[in-house]
Formats: C-alpha cells, structure tokens, sequence
C-alpha cells in the first residue's frame, strides 16, 4: 500500500515538473488534457488554489471546474478563486473540444494567448482580471463562439474592425478597458447582450439593425462616439462637391462656395493676418464695385435694347458639379445674374430614376447635400452624400475625361439596362443624371465599407487571412452577383476588383461599378493592384474585356480572400505550387486543409491564362456551392456524433 502511494506521488510530482505537453514522449500514458490543465495551473495558479492530483487516468474529468465526455474536457470553469498568475500560451488552447471556458473574477495577468486553437469555443468570459495588452486577434477565428466577456481588464488599443467576423455572437462585453480608435460596424443579427462603455472609442456609432436595437447606456462613457444612436450630434460634414477635380467645398452648398463668392481662399494664418486690413478695404471697395455694377447693369440693358437680345453671352454651365468659380461671366453683369443663371441652369437637368424607381429626391436636394469624398478610380469619384431628408446614398460622379465616352441617348439606353438589374449581391443602381460634360449615377448607400478594407485594413488588428468560413461566403456572395449579371444581360462588369465588393446591412458582399468599363476614363493611371485584375487579353488594347474577363477577375480576388495579399503581390505558379502558397500565406497547420485546397482549386482555375480554359461564371457559382454543401454534411455528421 505504502509502495503504491510512493508511486502516485512520484508520477504526479513528474507531472507538475514537466513544461508543457511537449516535453511528454509516452503520449498514451499522460492524457493530453490532463497535462493541458496541469501546465496552465503551473503557471495561473501561483498561490495553490487548485487541488489537482492525477491518481487515475481520467481522475482530471473530476477536478475543480472541470467537466468531460467521453474523456475531453468541454467545459472549464475556474471564477472567484484569486487565481494569481499568467494565462500561458499552449496550454488550455490544446482543450480542442472545449465549449465553455471562464476564467472570471480572479487576478491573471499578462496579455490573453492565442486562442485560434479552440475552433469548438462557444462562451469565453476572462472579465474582472488584469490582462493587460491589445484585443486578442486570435478571437476572430472562432467562428462557434456566442458569448464573448473581456471587461474590466486593462487592455488596451483599438477594436478590430473585422470583429463583425463573429457572425454567431449573441453576448458581448468589452467595457472598462482601455480601447481607442473607432467603434466597427457590429452587424451579428443574434447579439442580445452588448456593453462597449468606459473606454476611449470615437467616431459615429455605424447605424446597423443590429447596434439600433441597443440603447445609449451601452455606448456610455466614450467622450468621443456621437451619431443617432447616442443622441450626440457628429460635426459638421462638406457639401456637395463643388469642383471638376472632386475637392470639397468646406462647408457652403453648391452655387454658394467661396470661390463663386469672389472670395480668394487663403490658408488660416493668412486669414488672421489679413482679416483687419480686408474690412477697411472692403468698405471701401465695396462702395466703388456697387457704383460699378449700377453702371455696368445700364449699359447692359441699353444694348440689349439696341440689339434686341438680352445680355452678354454665358458659356454653358454644366448643370451638374462643376465648380461655380469655372463660370466666367462675359459681359459686365453682377453676382446675383451669375448665381441666377447658374440656378436655372441646374433647374434644366433632371434626375431620372430606374426601374420604375419613385423619386424620392430632387437634383436640388442633390446639391444641398452634404458629402464625403470616397475614393477615386477609373470610372470616376465615388461619394458618401447625406440629404436633407437623412437618406444617405453613394453617388459616382464620372470624370470630364470620360464624360464624353457616351453621351446623350447612348448613355440613357445603358444606364436603363444596367438600371434594371436588380440582385441581393449587387449594390442597386437608383438614378442617374447627364449634361452637357456632367454624368452622375446613384447608388444605395452600403454602410460597412468596402472588402479591401476589411481584408486589408489595420494589419495590426489580425493575426491571420480571413477564416475560410468567411472566404466561402463572401466568394459564393460574389459569384451570385456575376452570374446575375452574365445570365440576366448581355454585359459584364468590366471592374471587379475587393474594393468594388462592398459590405450592406447584414454583411452580405454586394457588387458595385458593374457595367461601367466603357465609360472609364483613357487617361487615368491604374495601380499596380487594380492592373493585376486584368484578364492577360484584356491587357491588349486591342481586345475587349469579356464574362471571361470577369472570370478571371474573380480568380484573382478569391485568392485575395484566401491569403490576405494584395493582387499585385499574388506570383504565377502552377496550381500545385499555388496550393503551397496559400497554405504557406495561411501558416496553415492542417485543420482546414481539404477546404482550401476545394478553394484555391477553383481560383487556380478562374485565373488561367487562357480563356477558353476558364469555366463560365454560373459554373463556379455551382463549384463553390459544392463545396458549401460538403462543408454543411461534414459539421451534420460532426454534430451528430459529438
């Protein structure tokens, strides 16, 4: 009996000098989820709280929060203890069947490990500790887990914005931390429990069906958020483009910038040092110009009544977005006939709304509007501008250097048939506008961004590429929107790239700038990312982009998804070196290796070089479904004998 007890104490005295798993050889004598636990409470446990002493070989199923089945431990529940220590990296994580782990209300410290090993996580709780360090990238990758509790820590840093990646999550809680930087446009249609306050976020608070159901109290104690939902107004947002070039006027609507004031715009430095000398010569020469323009406006009558017509001749004023300060009067004739003209000549320009669209605003409120520059690419600017009735839509100005591409009726037949294209994954086409040099189209308004910006935001903010899950949505997203269009027209898109993919309400992918190639502009410079889209015949400029084209656009931005590298930086490789590649940009270690190859076998095969050897798009529509389908079977069978 004697002898027995010896043996027990010297094998569990092995056990606690042992420094992780990895030092074990004889695998099958030391359960691995006993030595997983074993090695955190080495490390967590400085004070000796937990009584853990391995006498049988699954007596760990019976330790303090600890419960299995079939011998893996799922649950693991270790609150109010005073545990005082470390949350060490390779420890827990190797508990790859845990469903619930909380580790609430103690006094760890140190940054939280990766925790991407825990694919089956559904709850985490680490509040009420003293984790110190930025937002754990790891947590994006657990696409299983609901309940999500860091508060009361001391992290610090800015919350991710691909933490709307969680699509399953019903309960969150991040307060009292230390967060900065902007709040990300959590959209998870199950979150019940939300709770961001007491850190240091800024910016609008996004209005997603999601954040609008919560009330201000669980944005509180941020200084620095504002919008709709927290009943605090932002600051005040430019008008409407007022400028050929896409600058935005600081704050005054069209037809009343600085510029068409005569008012020459000078840096703030030189607006104080001049501002005293400027009203003592304004007065004067104000007196002198109204005595001018009294002059000017008789000579101007008498010789229209000798000529028979009305005053000098006005060059055409675009009534579009062209700059007031661009309209050179000719004649002597004062502000107010300039302003006049200029208003009549916007009056004359119609919105025309499509498919039967009701018109919901008017050309005028259009200009009224207050607006943010987007971005700017070949085809033109793309604006976020927000009406006085608070309806927000995207509009894409064309460039003057395309303006010209398709004018008149031509434009109007296209824009109708692109109009009436109307899909969940494309971004709706509402109205469109042309004069004389002035085309405008009109957009839904998508409010989380662009996929660009989510694969490639903040790299700091993630430690990996996107989760394969999120890949296979976003890929068959797409795909659905392509095939739209090639089966429900005759056109293509002509301009896929991730930064044309944006994000609506609930984060399904919609397809935007679709059918518009034609109207680009010759002269604007591509970079090197949005040049790596194009199909090698399509380079040519003797050869016209094809579905074909599209297709290997798409073969393109699904490797970008697959890797998270720009499109530029994607190298020529036979398909089974592109297999390596994508597991290599992965750090892949083998879980999800059956799923990526299914994706990167399909993107090898969008992007080959010859056209003909690429398949159509309905065709990888129903790859990626096949590849859905498989997925859903596997975690069917999965659920069934877990």
């Amino acid at each position: 009996m004697l002898l027995n007890h010896f043996k027990t104490t010297l094998f569990t005295l092995f056990i606690f000098t042992s420094s992780a798993a990895a030092t074990v050889n004889d695998t099958t004598t030391l359960p691995p989820d006993a030595v997983s636990l074993l090695s955190f409470k080495r490390e967590a446990d400085q004070n000796d709280k937990l009584l853990y002493t391995l006498n049988e070989r699954y007596d760990y199923c019976q330790w303090q929060g600890v419960k299995c089945s079939q011998g893996r431990v799922f649950r693991f529940v270790l609150q109010d203890l005073s545990l005082a220590g470390t949350f060490p990296a390779d420890t827990l994580t190797r508990l790859d069947q845990l469903r619930v782990l909380t580790l609430r209300n103690n006094s760890l410290t140190g940054p939280i490990p990766d925790l991407s090993p825990l694919t089956n996580l559904k709850s985490l709780f680490l509040d009420r500790n003293h984790f110190s360090g930025a937002f754990p990238p790891s947590i994006l990758s657990l696409h299983r887990l609901l309940t999500l509790s860091l508060s009361h820590n001391n992290l610090s840093g800015q919350l991710p914005v691909q933490l709307n990646l969680l699509d399953r999550l019903t309960s969150l809680r991040l307060d009292s931390n230390s967060f900065t930087g902007s709040l990300p446009p959590l959209n998870q249609t199950e979150l019940r429990v939300l709770n961001v306050s007491a850190n240091n976020l800024t910016g609008p608070v996004p209005v997603t069906p999601t954040l609008s159901r919560f009330k201000p109290a669980s944005f509180s104690s941020n200084p620095g958020l504002c919008g709709e939902i927290v009943h605090r107004q932002c600051g005040n947002r430019s008008r409407f483009f007022d400028s050929p070039n896409g600058t935005v006027s600081p704050s005054a609507p069209l037809g009343q910038s600085e510029d068409s004031q005569g008012i020459v715009v000078v840096s703030s430095p030189e607006r104080k040092k001049h501002k005293r000398i400027g009203l003592v010569l304004g007065l004067t020469v104000g007196a002198a110009i109204l005595v001018a323009s009294s002059l000017a406006v008789i000579v101007v009558l008498v010789r229209g009544q000798r000529k028979g017509n009305g005053s000098g001749k006005f060059p055409v004023v675009s009534p579009g977005m062209s700059s007031p300060a661009a309209v050179e009067v000719r004649g002597e004739v004062g502000r107010s006939e300039k302003v006049k003209k200029m208003e009549e000549a916007h009056r004359s320009g119609k919105l025309m709304f499509c498919c039967g669209e009701v018109q919901d605003y008017t050309l005028e409120q259009l200009m009224r509007a207050s607006a943010e520059l987007l971005g700017r690419g070949r085809v033109g600017s793309t604006y976020k501008a927000v009406l006085d009735s608070r309806l927000i839509v995207t509009v894409k100005r064309l460039d003057g250097g395309n303006t010209e591409a398709a004018g008149g009726e031509v434009f109007e037949r296209h824009m109708e048939v692109v109009g009436r294209l109307r899909h969940p994954n494309l971004v709706t086409l509402r109205a469109y506008f042309q004069a004389k040099g002035e085309k405008l189209i009109i957009y839904d308004y998508q409010p989380n961004g662009s996929l660009f910006n989510l694969v490639h935001g903040s790299r700091s903010a993630r430690a990996k590429p996107l989760h394969w899950t999120s890949c296979l949505k976003i890929a068959e997203d797409v795909a659905h929107g392509l095939a739209y269009i090639h089966q429900a027209s005759s056109l293509i898109h002509g301009n896929l790239k991730s930064s044309n993919v944006l994000l609506g309400a609930d984060f399904e992918a919609c397809v935007t700038d679709y059918c518009l190639s034609f109207l680009a502009d010759p002269s604007f410079t591509e970079d090197a990312n949005s040049a790596a889209y194009k199909a090698p015949e399509a380079r040519k400029s003797s050869q016209r982009a094809t579905t074909k084209s599209d297709v290997y656009a798409f073969g393109v931005l699904l490797l970008e998804l697959l890797t998270g590298k720009h499109s530029s930086q994607h190298p020529f490789l036979e398909p089974a070196d592109l297999q390596d590649w994508v597991r290599a940009m992965r750090d892949d270690d083998g879980s999800e290796d059956n799923r990526l190859e299914m994706l990167t076998e399909v993107a090898s095969i969008c992007s080959a070089t010859s056209p003909e050897q690429r398949p159509a798009m309905w065709q990888v529509l129903k790859m990626i479904q096949g590849i859905k389908d498989s997925v859903s079977i596997e975690d069917a069978t999965y659920a069934g004998l877990s």
